[in-house]
């Protein structure tokens, strides 16, 4: 079949003849952008078309190819950010988040049932063009403390590289600040409400890590009173101060190959918060996977008066105890990194560094929909509560029958309690690691067989062309 290009005259004489059922459309007045769509609704309704149209007439079938030509020509074309063209800065970041939404803190380059924290800020920070890529390799990125899932932040830091308005010189004087990234502003405009970007620091001491630079982490962690004792925690407290082996109250992770598990605790206690809710709030250098939540686990059997205070004391003897007994540690839910403290660094907040209060008010807004969200149910629930437990007894912990608490309001009910001393122990740091050791080095090798095979048929594909 001939094929030509129809002018668009042509495309308005054949539209305005090629109808005799429906009513007369003077077509020469129509536009383009009407005849395109009027070829889409003809090429969409193939019924129609058949029963109105001449079977395969060249000049419709021009038509239509022309208007798609057309359509694809007015497609924007998707212009690839190239970072080396922009100037870029080191920069830390300063946020918060609740941790229950969350597959934990840390990017995962393996998918999770839910998002972590840092793949959703990574996303952010890409989709606004300040870094290149979504993953944590492409920015010199570092985060101050990695926390599970579940677990919540109020001053998380991290550190990374992003783009600048500002020249290396010109990023040097405070007085340039306003001509910057209004960095804050952006990011959150990106970010859901339950993780927020408070403050920004443009100039890092030299050399700073968000992970290496932390003088001290400080953790919180909430409980109700029910019945554990507070004073009787509060001795328990001061055992756990000071430079010891923590192994038998965090959980062993065989990929890291960790030998060293002394860790310094600066201060530990039981405070007061609001009614009936108190929080262990404790200072350190650095924490295992899961100490804190292995401590507190600890601390509520004490206070539930099922274990005496000795028995932090003892597990720090790795002659009593050389490998971890095995315990239930406490929820994630109520854990928070407090806060991560640095050295003197100029902390800058949104408003003020940023533009005026009236800049933030959809930022406020969204937040303070979300704390009414959860005041709301809060109330809800309070009013629930008297009706469905009203006929609750109140169950006395003894050795023979009772709950243990493990912070999640539930705890796990026991027919008989069997003491830290009497239970099954897990295996040792060094046969933990020497599996992994063994798992990694034979996974190796299977990866250099399979690369071998694939080079060989390669060759063998070469070699037969």
């Amino acid at each position: 079949m001939l094929r030509y290009r129809p002018t668009w005259a042509m495309l308005k004489r054949t539209f305005s003849s090629m109808t005799k059922t429906e009513a007369r459309v003077d077509y020469e007045n129509w536009t383009k952008e009407q005849l395109i769509e009027r070829i889409q609704q003809l090429e969409n309704s193939s019924s129609k078309l058949n029963s109105t149209l001449p079977v395969a007439s060249p000049v419709v079938n021009d038509a239509v190819a022309s208007a798609k030509d057309i359509r694809s020509k007015k497609k924007k074309k998707v212009r690839t950010f190239d970072m080396n063209k922009y100037n870029k800065r080191f920069i830390a970041l300063k946020f918060a988040y609740l941790g229950w939404n969350y597959n934990g803190l840390a990017y995962q380059s393996e998918p999770t049932p839910l998002p972590t924290v840092e793949e959703v800020v990574l996303k952010a920070l890409t989709m606004s063009r300040l870094i290149t890529e979504p993953t944590p390799d492409k920015c010199k990125f570092s985060r101050c403390g990695r926390t599970d899932k579940g677990v919540s932040a109020m001053n998380q830091v991290i550190s990374l590289v992003v783009r600048s308005n500002l020249n290396e010189e010109e990023q040097l004087l405070k007085e340039n600040d306003h001509k910057e990234i209004k960095y804050l502003s952006i990011i959150n405009a990106l970010l859901p409400p339950d993780i927020r970007m408070t403050a920004v620091c443009l100039r890092p001491p030299p050399k700073f890590d968000a992970r290496f630079s932390c003088d001290y982490r400080h953790y919180r962690y909430l409980f109700k009173k029910h019945d554990l004792d507070i004073e009787l925690m509060n001795e328990a407290c001061i055992k756990y101060i000071g430079s010891h082996d923590f192994r038998n109250f965090c959980k062993i992770d065989g990929s890291k190959q960790i030998t060293n598990y002394v860790r310094e605790v600066y201060s530990m206690k039981i405070i007061h918060l609001k009614d009936d809710f108190y929080a262990v709030d404790l200072k350190g250098s650095a924490f295992l996977w899961h100490q804190v939540r292995c401590m507190v686990a600890i601390l509520f059997l004490i206070g539930q008066k099922l274990e005496a205070t000795t028995i932090i004391e003892d597990l720090f003897d790795l002659e009593k105890y050389p490998t971890k007994p095995v315990y239930e540690m406490a929820n994630d839910i109520p854990l928070v990194l407090y806060d991560c403290i640095y050295p003197e660094m100029e902390w800058l907040s949104p408003i003020g560094s940023e533009g005026t209060i009236e800049k933030f008010y959809k930022h406020f807004a969204m937040f303070r929909g979300q704390v009414l969200d959860y005041q709301v149910k809060a109330n809800m629930i309070g009013i629930m509560e008297p009706l469905v437990m009203k006929d609750a007894p109140e169950i006395e912990n003894t050795q023979k029958r009772g709950t243990m608490n493990v912070g999640d309001g539930s705890g796990r009910n026991y027919s008989k309690y069997v003491p830290i001393s009497k239970r099954e122990v897990g295996e040792t740091v060094e046969a933990i690691n020497s599996r992994h050791k063994e798992k990694k080095r034979k996974r190796a090798i299977a990866l250099s067989e399979a690369n071998s095979r694939a080079d060989s048929e390669v060759s063998s594909i070469l070699e037969e062309q």
